[in-house]
């Protein structure tokens, strides 16, 4: 006999929509603050589905496990008729395989190695907008760090420049996609009958999934008029040929892959840059420790591709931080096809899973948990996560640390996020001094697709004792 997943009681019609959803802009916390209150498993009733919500390191590692769970995509951003892109479309989808066997060889670390200059390139601007405003200027740093990760993705590759370094305003593509998150994060707490009646919101939510969808068709317009001899990912997508199949992507499906990687590829790692530093502000030794290694690696010259291996200590402050704080928080899952016929056991037999069960795994829990990192798992200790200490908690507890997702659908574009925060942080810190606005700053996570921290601003003062900052030679001492 199994034992009974423990939950809250739900209410008639609505089940526990107003357990889970209290905070309506942060949805997360409903479901963490229940997790507290049942334990590492529980059970809900969400639009007449049990679901049930994870958060130990014990059932991440079951649930990571591809031949007993498959991952499902969020159903609030994976509803519609159109084709969906690789962070969307389910295991069984076709084009999900077609993709990923199309476009695994130009994110693989050699290739992503090779876009090392454009991303430079983008990270020098920021680096120059930070010395001209100076050090009386608040910077809110989620904002450029989303302006410096959308340049990047779009630039390395497909090749095009949103230039939001130059501009006042964020770019229409931006404004577009935070309205989609903002409304997606809130469809997930609001009956569908009551979203069907909001008529302007929903007006502007259309209208918004068009100026995506024609800035990406601009994209690959201007790609078919002006071809290029490169093999990046956006002629990979037209031209690429599917090794098992032999058939090249249809538009409508280059269409979907683009936005993926333009909104995925580029809000995880804005998140992760927000987060890692807010961590290095809040911890002085550690924002010290950090910097001295780039002074060391670095000294005044121009960071190149071999240094990046060399950051030992600050590869262990981005993996700290993102154990602490997973840009992507929850992983969903389900019942792997080849099992359903019946129910799967959990937790050494002592759970049932149904196969029409919806199972959601908290990694803003799961990646705390003690009995892994021990009784300061809330602590921010980049120590822990040093090459030597990585591996030996990597080997004893293989499922501990996931957030770039696992197995076959794990992020395509890790590599490319890892070495872009690597490059960017490594030249923030050997060109500015960096101080937070509010020196009692708390934490305050945003939700939307991913979390950021909220209302976030930072000051930042060249280090005059430097000479360098950029490609270009020009010292940031000296604008």
């Amino acid at each position: 006999m199994s034992d009974i997943i423990p939950g809250p009681k739900g209410l008639p019609l609505i089940g526990n929509s107003l357990d889970m959803w209290q905070d309506r802009d942060m949805p997360l916390r409903g479901l963490e603050r229940l997790a507290d209150l049942y334990g590492p498993i529980y059970q809900a009733v969400l639009g007449g589905r049990r679901v049930l919500v994870c958060s130990s390191a014990n059932l991440m590692h079951e649930l990571t496990d591809e031949k007993r769970f498959a991952k499902i995509p969020p159903p609030t951003v994976a509803s519609g008729p159109r084709p969906k892109g690789l962070f969307l479309a389910r295991n069984e989808d076709p084009d999900w395989a077609q993709g990923h066997r199309i476009l695994m060889p130009v994110f693989a670390p050699l290739a992503v190695q090779d876009m090392f200059h454009e991303m430079k390139d983008i990270a020098n601007q920021l680096v120059l907008s930070w010395a001209r405003k100076g050090s009386d200027h608040r910077i809110l740093a989620t904002e450029d760090y989303t302006k410096l990760t959308l340049d990047t993705i779009a630039l390395c590759t497909m090749g095009y420049r949103f230039n939001s370094f130059y501009t006042e305003s964020q770019h229409p593509f931006i404004e577009a996609m935070n309205f989609i998150f903002t409304e997606n994060t809130a469809r997930t707490t609001r009956p569908g009958v009551v979203t069907k009646l909001m008529y302007r919101t929903n007006a502007q939510y259309d209208h918004s999934q068009s100026v995506l969808r024609e800035v990406g068709q601009k994209i690959i317009d201007d790609r078919r008029a002006n071809p290029v001899d490169k093999k990046d990912v956006l002629n990979t997508m037209i031209y690429g040929k599917d090794p098992k199949t032999g058939l090249v992507m249809r538009d409508e499906l280059i269409m979907e892959q683009m936005l993926t990687f333009l909104i995925a590829g580029h809000e995880t790692t804005s998140g992760l840059l927000s987060f890692t530093t807010m961590y290095l502000l809040k911890h002085p030794a550690t924002y010290l420790k950090a910097q001295k290694e780039i002074d060391e690696v670095l000294g005044t010259r121009s960071i190149e591709a071999s240094d990046i291996s060399k950051l030992k200590y600050l590869t262990a402050v981005l993996r700290e931080a993102a154990r602490l704080q997973p840009t992507v928080p929850v992983l969903q899952k389900e019942v792997a096809p080849e099992l359903a016929s019946g129910p799967v056991l959990l937790d050494s037999g002592r759970y049932q899973v149904l196969p029409e069960d919806r199972i959601i795994l908290l990694m803003s829990k799961s990646q705390r948990d003690p009995t892994v990192w021990g009784e300061d798992a809330n602590d921010f200790n980049p120590d822990r996560m040093l090459d030597e200490n990585f591996d030996r908690i990597s080997a004893e507890y293989p499922s501990a640390w996931k957030p770039f997702g696992n197995g076959k659908r794990a992020c395509i574009g890790r590599a490319f996020a890892w070495q872009e925060s690597l490059l960017v942080l490594a030249m923030l810190l050997q060109n500015f001094d960096i101080k937070l606005d509010d020196p009692n700053y708390n934490l305050v996570v945003k939700q939307a697709l991913t979390v950021k921290p909220d209302n976030f601003y930072i000051r930042v003062t060249p280090r005059t004792h430097l000479h360098h900052t950029s490609s270009s030679r020009c010292p940031a001492s000296r604008l």
